[in-house]
């Protein structure tokens, strides 16, 4: 006997246990067998077994099931697009689903046991699918995250009456929508006051205003929480699309970058077009995290902004974009950085500004600031010497970053003495200091060992670890 020969039967015992079905499934199996009789016992099974079997009927394409199973669905919400991405294509799935829901639309009175919400086609809840299928490997029932989601949110969305709520995520190319968005949005056009269209992340990275407008008109605004823009806007197309960033009221997340301001562009139309766009941040009540980069159009009018984000933020990052010191200023006043716990100004450059406004910005968010990150700000020195008693007051601070700064040995000793106090910072990042490489660097280099190892001994009593991280190359002056 061959090793191949000899192998073989065990390898057929393995794969004869592997596929071994439950009598869940054999039973499943002997119904969708019998159409007519899965069909008609439809209404009597228990609902612990209808997940079970829409999943095996989605699987085998047993579309008249599928359509008859939609309308005694006995549970709130059909998470339909957390089985769409484990067998494709299903166009012919989704539009039998959607006769299904055609069929209770029209009608006035719904199965007694109907109690359809929701029809969720984003590519969540596979909780739902695996739990009920019999994996007790997940730790918490479906549902139950359902639930502690929906607890986080603090407005309430009021919904048409007796209307279906249809979950989508977007993501806006160039090239057109795929085949079943297309078909969604067709479907859900003609039964317009019948059901929402909601979309909780909107990711755009086309320019085709025209196209987005269509798209957004079908929306429900209110259920979106997550926008980003990823490509390159002109000012005039984020103008054409404030009215429906103002329309969302329930955001909590905006990612916008790069939008670009023709030089034919007057400073009156300039003026006017970026009103259009930070007038609108007076409806987002419910904001956490404001995202900008490269949004050099609002220098010396962020002011316009900030007055209006009265909402306590809860991340605020703008990076490689020029700032004034009055846009600083007026971030500092801002009354929606109250609670702040991530700042990322990475990028601005702050050589020529005073620190006082950063200093003042520091202070107003030391009770509450987890993460704050300078790099690239080519902060020099003296400014850097003013922040150092503000920086100390960031109690909470567990991540600092000081990369591509120029920094001297001395000023270096300073800032580490203040951020020795911080009893939660676990990551420091500095810039070498550039005397290193200087004619004295040796001893420069000898007395940054020394630091090295003073702040190693200052921070023993810690319950956590600490890492201080050098750049390779350091930032000149």
């Amino acid at each position: 006997m061959t090793h191949q020969d000899h192998q073989s039967p065990y390898r057929s015992v393995k794969m004869s246990l592997h596929v071994t079905p439950t009598l869940l499934q054999l039973a499943m199996q002997s119904l969708l067998r019998d159409e007519a009789l899965a069909i008609s016992a439809l209404q009597d099974l228990p609902m612990e077994l209808l997940p079970p079997l829409f999943k095996d009927a989605f699987t085998h394409k047993r579309l008249n099931i599928l359509r008859k199973m939609v309308q005694v669905w006995p549970f709130p919400c059909l998470p339909l697009g957390g089985l769409m991405k484990m067998k494709t294509p299903y166009l012919d799935i989704l539009q039998t689903v959607l006769d299904g829901i055609d069929a209770l639309l029209d009608q006035n009175t719904h199965p007694r046991n109907y109690k359809l919400q929701v029809l969720d086609l984003r590519a969540l809840h596979k909780d739902f699918w695996t739990v009920w299928a019999g994996d007790t490997t997940t730790s918490c029932a479906p549902g139950v995250k359902c639930r502690r989601k929906i607890q986080k949110r603090g407005p309430k969305i009021e919904a048409k009456q007796n209307s279906l709520k249809v979950f989508i995520d977007l993501y806006l190319k160039p090239r057109a929508l795929d085949t079943c968005l297309s078909y969604v949005f067709l479907w859900a056009k003609e039964r317009k006051a019948l059901l929402q269209l909601g979309c909780k992340k909107l990711k755009i990275n086309t320019v085709a205003i025209q196209n987005i407008v269509k798209i957004l008109e079908m929306l429900d605004l209110d259920y979106v929480e997550e926008v980003e823009v990823c490509c390159t806007w002109k000012l005039s197309t984020l103008a054409i699309f404030a009215p429906y960033l103002g329309r969302m009221k329930n955001l909590l997340s905006i990612i916008l970058s790069h939008i670009h301001v023709p030089a034919s562009i007057t400073p009156e139309e300039e003026k006017q077009l970026v009103s259009q766009f930070t007038s609108q941040f007076s409806n987002l009540q419910y904001l956490q995290d404001l995202s900008l980069d490269s949004i050099d159009f609002l220098k010396g009018q962020m002011d316009q902004l900030f007055r209006c984000l009265e909402v306590p933020l809860e991340i605020l990052s703008i990076t490689d974009s020029k700032m004034s010191e009055s846009d600083l200023q007026s971030l500092s006043q801002c009354p929606g950085i109250r609670q702040l716990k991530h700042l990322n100004l990475s990028g601005v450059i702050l050589t020529d500004i005073s620190p006082e406004p950063l200093r003042v910005l520091l202070e107003r968010v030391a009770a509450t600031l987890k993460t704050l990150d300078l790099e690239n700000c080519m902060i020099m020195d003296s400014q850097l010497d003013v922040l150092l008693p503000a920086l100390s007051q960031c109690a909470q601070l567990i991540m600092f970053n000081y990369l591509r700064n120029p920094i001297s040995v001395a000023i270096l000793e300073r800032l580490l003495h203040h951020t020795s106090r911080l009893n939660y910072l676990s990551l420091e990042m500095y810039s070498t200091p550039w005397e290193i490489y200087g004619a004295q660097g040796a001893s420069y280099h000898k007395r940054l060992e020394q630091l090295r190892e003073e702040l190693s001994k200052a921070m023993q009593h810690l319950e956590h670890n600490r890492t201080v991280w050098f750049s390779v190359a350091p930032c000149l002056p």
